[in-house]
C-alpha cells in the first residue's frame, strides 16, 4: 500500500489547557507508527513511510488480533514495564515485555476513509473496533 496517511502531528504545548473544544492525551514513549491492516496481514509503518521491519512479531500478532478486518490506525509502538509505564529504552534494546501497540486514531476502517470524521468519533470506532481485539493491541484513553 502507497502511504497516503500520515499520522496526526503532536501539539506542544507550554502550559495545561482547559477548553472543551480540545482532548488531550499523554505523550507515548515510543515509535510513533501507523498499522495497515488489510488482505489478513498487518504492517507497521513510520511516519515518513518507511517499514519497522524490526516489528514483524508485532505486526503478525495485529493481523491475528483483528482478521478480516481492512484498517488504517494511528498510534505508538512501546514496551511497557510491569506496572503499565512506556518504557523507551526497553524498546530500544529489546528488553523486558514484548512491545504493544497503543492506538489513538482510526483513519479508515474497512474500505471508509474516516479522516473527514469528528476525531472523537473515529476514536469511539476504534474503541468498537479493539474491543474484539487482544494484546498487543491497546485503545488509548481520552481525557
Amino acid at each position: 500500500m502507497s502511504l497516503q496517511f500520515q499520522p496526526m502531528p503532536l501539539l506542544k504545548r507550554a502550559a495545561p489547557f482547559d477548553d472543551p473544544d480540545w482532548i488531550y492525551e499523554l505523550k507515548m514513549d515510543g515509535f510513533r507508527a501507523l498499522a495497515i491492516i488489510e488482505h489478513g496481514r498487518a504492517q507497521l509503518l513510520s511516519r515518513n513511510g518507511h517499514p519497522f521491519a524490526s516489528f514483524s512479531a508485532l505486526a503478525e500478532s495485529i493481523s491475528d488480533s483483528l482478521p478480516n478486518v481492512r484498517a488504517v490506525i494511528d498510534g505508538e509502538i512501546c514496551s511497557v514495564d510491569r506496572r503499565g509505564k512506556p518504557q523507551f529504552k526497553n524498546l530500544l534494546f529489546r528488553r523486558g515485555n514484548p512491545p504493544c501497540f497503543f492506538a489513538f486514531d482510526l483513519l479508515t476502517c474497512d474500505g471508509k476513509d474516516l479522516r473527514t470524521e469528528r476525531l472523537l468519533d473515529r476514536k469511539q470506532e476504534l474503541r468498537r473496533l479493539l474491543a474484539r481485539a487482544c494484546a498487543p493491541l491497546k485503545y488509548y484513553r481520552v481525557h
